[in-house]
């Protein structure tokens, strides 16, 4: 319904006791309610209010991170910035602002959105998911109405020209480009700087293969997720961890918040910026999150080009011309005058054209099964609604649009969860076998013959769209004790219970020569530790309490497995010899590593040597300097050991140790003593190392802001944590968002939780109306529109 305005907002501080009489007394329709850290609660009778409540609550905190975003999704960076700047991309990656630009003019020229939102549902929005983003949209106008661009309390972009009014457009924008960021969203610059051979040039030798394109950003990031079951929990109900990887800078963070709609909707969780749904979370009956899947979304293909023309190519030895589109963009000059930069750009059947690879006989194109997927709205709003797993997965077969992630959930009936069931391309292991013309090592999938419509993706019943993958072919697995994943494949979802027989490109099926990664092999050793009560953490059986000291404990698997080895092996050598040659004194060293903890604590000092230590040790392929190697039939003991007697092994500590005294730092350092956000010390380590808690940052991590994506402000990993146990009385969940909700530096929010995250301590979730209403902080504000 549409009302005439009559106040924007009217903010109460009230004591919990006299919550609910003034809200009788107001009369609104819509309420804000925020407790403890500044996280918002928001009420509403329908899902446009709902939408407005929450695009107006998100605006207070992060205004200026949603107005630079949509500069991006409207290509305007340049009309700003100048053309040569480094967008702010943080999840995608960061490439100029023209390539950027040209990109998302490339994409809004296309219509894509705009013919997407004209189909029914499920392949177009529901009238729920329309009605959220319509009411998100007018609720953050209205916060910049209220205030005013020229009076916003973020400085980043206060008085600034770029920031005005987002649209329905923008968001479902946001949402699309989202749904691409490891597919073609990676590759804008390839994308945006395709263009044919020029006039005369020289044809490709025969049998030549294009150059690959370049590799999507590949930062620490992640996910870890455990669904832990009725029979693995000390109370015979379910519990879920939540902790995501993702970047602490730039357009991918969450921001938490309660969404609810008395008697239609009530979710809490982690919900991505300028996104008006909860991705990961709870309702009243199930608990829900995701991890970076290790399927394939997009497939590359090698075009044989009709000789002459490097425009048109060939498809079942017919030619077809490609689609053109000249992409304006407007260009801020280094004489501060307005330039315009037209590039033409082309298309395939397939998908966009890439720039590597395009001769007069061949050129690249990408396939992303994602081109269209607007569904990942309507799902995760339904899956907000769930009460149980089963609702869950009715969700997920209903829309089957989550694009890029693993599901992992468990309920108040203890039943744990696993699928993939995100948007694959039907690309069947025989096409595989059949079609490949040339693996390209960093980029995910295949390179496929584009020449016949035998190699391209088939249709399956029950998908939503043809060319997809159905709910019959995810991969799934349900337990009464455990599913986990910490990106690793489906396989090894539970280590008692190794899943097989799904299509290839969900991914391998089957432990390879490596074993497990050490981060998702840490975490299936923390889960089967804990259920057997060997852990030195109390009887068997995962408790709130347990379920949250496994992740504050900030387990190093890299020094479970090899620290006592180094700690021989340097004892033994005082003086190494480095790659350069020099002899290297590593008394000091040796020392500093035997007096660590063996954790990446904050305050662990010797892991940053450690660390160094390690990354060298990466390098060095093949990995033959474990004392025993890795075996795919012992998946949590294997690999173990590291051989002090190989001279590499060596060598590594070697120029660890110079290196960090050239560099003049203490081999004593800590974590915290050089991973910060706003100064304040963090714990965490890499991925690589072997770290469940993921964390990388620098001395000067947060000191410009939230909205700054530069390398030099930049911090990635655990975002939002959460531990829930979903008890039959309700559920029981704490909380910690690393790094706050505000971007803003000059908010008290902007870094009020990076505190807690520091000290390990966690903030108590307050999802019923009781739990609100007890908030010592609570403050209400009421919108009427």
């Amino acid at each position: 319904m549409a009302w005439a305005l009559c106040a924007a907002a009217v903010v109460f501080a009230l004591p919990s006791a006299s919550a609910v009489g003034v809200k009788q007394a107001a009369g609104s329709s819509i309420e804000i309610r925020r407790t403890e850290y500044g996280i918002p609660h928001i009420v509403a009778h329908n899902y446009s209010d709902l939408g407005y409540g929450y695009g107006y609550a998100f605006a207070q905190d992060n205004a200026c991170e949603m107005a630079d975003r949509v500069l991006t999704l409207r290509g305007q960076r340049s009309q700003y910035f100048g053309a040569s700047a480094m967008n702010n991309g943080s999840l995608a990656g960061s490439v100029s602002n023209l390539d950027s630009d040209t990109y998302f003019q490339a994409l809004r020229r296309s219509d894509t959105v705009e013919k997407v939102l004209g189909e029914p549902a499920p392949v177009g929005p529901t009238p729920q998911a329309r009605q959220i983003v319509d009411g998100y949209v007018a609720g953050f106008n209205q916060y910049l109405k209220d205030v005013g661009v020229a009076h916003l309390p973020d400085p980043t972009c206060r008085g600034k020209a770029w920031v005005g009014a987002i649209t329905a457009a923008d968001v479902w924008t946001n949402m699309l480009d989202i749904d691409q960021v490891n597919g073609v969203s990676a590759m804008r610059a390839q994308v945006a700087e395709a263009a044919p051979p020029a006039p005369g040039a020289a044809p490709a030798s025969a049998g030549s293969t294009p150059a690959p394109p370049a590799a999507p950003r590949s930062g620490d990031t992640g996910s870890n997720g455990w669904a832990i079951g009725r029979a693995a929990t000390a109370n015979h109900d379910g519990m879920l961890l939540i902790n995501p990887h993702l970047p602490w800078t730039g357009d991918a963070r969450f921001y938490q918040v309660q969404l609810t709609i008395p008697g239609v909707l009530d979710v809490t969780g982690g919900s991505l910026y300028g996104t008006p749904v909860v991705e990961i979370g709870h309702t009243a009956g199930v608990a829900f999150t995701g991890t970076t899947d290790d399927a394939t979304h997009m497939m590359l293909y090698q075009l044989q080009l009709v000789p002459g023309d490097p425009t048109s190519y060939l498809v079942d030895g017919k030619p077809e011309k490609m689609r053109r589109t000249d992409v304006p963009v407007t260009v801020l000059g280094e004489d501060g005058n307005p330039t315009t930069v037209v590039r033409t750009l082309y298309t395939s059947r397939y998908g966009p054209m890439l720039a590597d690879g395009w001769t007069t006989a061949t050129a690249t194109t990408v396939l992303d099964a994602r081109a269209d997927d607007l569904r990942s709205v309507s799902e995760w709003l339904a899956m907000d609604r769930a009460q149980d797993v089963g609702q869950l997965r009715a969700a997920q077969q209903t829309y089957q649009g989550i694009p890029w992630s693993y599901t992992i959930a468990t309920d108040r009936a203890g039943t744990a969860y696993m699928a993939d069931a995100a948007v694959v391309p039907r690309i069947t292991d025989a096409q595989i076998d059949k079609c490949d013309l040339a693996a390209i090592s960093h980029v995910q999938g295949p390179l496929l013959d584009g020449s016949t419509t035998a190699c391209a993706p088939g249709s399956e019943p029950g998908a939503v769209e043809p060319g997809l993958f159905g709910p019959a072919s995810y991969p799934t697995l349900t337990r009464d004790d455990y599913v986990v994943n910490s990106n690793n494949p489906m396989y090894a979802t539970n280590a008692a219970a190794l899943l097989t027989g799904y299509p290839g490109m969900f991914g391998p099926d089957q432990v390879g020569p490596l074993g497990l990664a050490l981060r998702p092999q840490l975490g299936l050793t923390m889960v089967t530790g804990r259920i057997a009560g060997t852990d030195g953490l109390g009887p068997a059986g995962f408790t709130l309490a347990t379920l949250q000291e496994l992740f504050t404990g900030d387990q190093d698997r890299s020094a479970q497995l090899g620290l006592s080895d180094v700690l021989a092996m340097c004892q033994a050598h005082p003086t190494l010899t480095a790659t350069d040659g020099q002899s290297v004194d590593t008394t000091a060293a040796c020392a500093a590593l035997g007096r660590w903890d063996g954790r990446a604590n904050s305050d662990s000092h010797g892991e940053i040597l450690w660390s160094r230590l390690w990354s060298l040790l990466q390098r060095q392929v093949p990995h033959t300097w474990w004392r025993v190697a890795p075996d795919p039939n012992q998946l949590l003991t294997t690999p173990s050991g590291l051989n002090g007697d190989d001279p590499r092994v060596q060598k590594a500590f070697a120029d660890a140790v110079e290196t960090m005294s050239k560099q003049g730092g203490s081999f004593d350092s800590a974590p915290g003593d050089v991973r910060k956000w706003d100064g304040i010390p963090l714990p965490g380590c890499s991925s690589g190392e072997g770290c469940f808690n993921v964390v990388t940052a620098l001395p000067a991590s947060g000191q410009n802001g939230g909205v700054d994506a530069s390398p030099a402000n930049n911090a990635d990993g655990s975002s939002f944590v959460m531990a829930v146990e979903m008890t039959p009385q309700g559920p029981r969940a704490r909380t910690v968002l690393t790094y706050s909700e505000s971007v803003n530096p000059a908010s008290p929010h902007y870094a009020d939780q990076t505190v807690l995250f520091s000290d390990k301590q966690w903030v108590t979730d307050r999802f019923t109306e009781a739990e609100i209403n007890a908030s010592p902080e609570l403050q209400i504000s009421y919108l009427r529109r």
